[in-house]
């Protein structure tokens, strides 16, 4: 390798990279991967019925999705939403979260204003617990608690 490909070459964004590998992470530990999108992202296509806060989370996982598709570029699947299927399209810059439903294991991704693509930083979530012990009781239902770890 020479001395020039470590020169100030600005790269591309992580960001498509780690949605691909947290979501075969959660896929491969048996849990279902939820995704997080800006609904308000101009080249977003989700149904709109289903947004809320400008936001929409949508379950990922194999048994729920046809054609997943997660390029550099842009993520893709078709997905029924109240008995219509519905074909789902964003690039990887409208993706806020990855986690696992289960246990709100995965990763926030913060906004892209103002910021470049390059220099992004993603921030590592977990289910939320003061010490981050395993704990005997039971997941409390409902939506899932998160926080930062860093």
């Amino acid at each position: 390798m020479s001395d020039d490909s470590l020169s100030g070459e600005e790269m591309s964004s992580s960001r498509p990279y780690m949605i691909r590998a947290i979501h075969e992470w959660i896929s491969d530990n048996g849990m279902t991967p939820y995704i997080v999108v800006d609904a308000t992202d101009s080249m977003a296509t989700v149904p709109l019925a289903h947004v809320d806060d400008g936001k929409i989370v949508l379950n990922s996982s194999y048994s729920a999705v046809s054609g997943l598709s997660i390029e550099n570029d842009w993520v893709s699947f078709s997905a029924r939403f109240s008995g219509a299927s519905e074909q789902i399209s964003f690039p990887p810059s409208a993706v806020r979260a990855i986690y696992a439903q289960e246990n709100g294991q995965g990763m926030i991704f913060p906004e892209l204003d103002g910021v470049q693509p390059n220099s992004e930083d993603s921030a590592v979530i977990a289910a939320d617990s003061q010490d981050m012990e395993p704990s005997d009781e039971s997941p409390k239902k409902g939506a899932p608690t998160l926080r930062i770890v860093k």
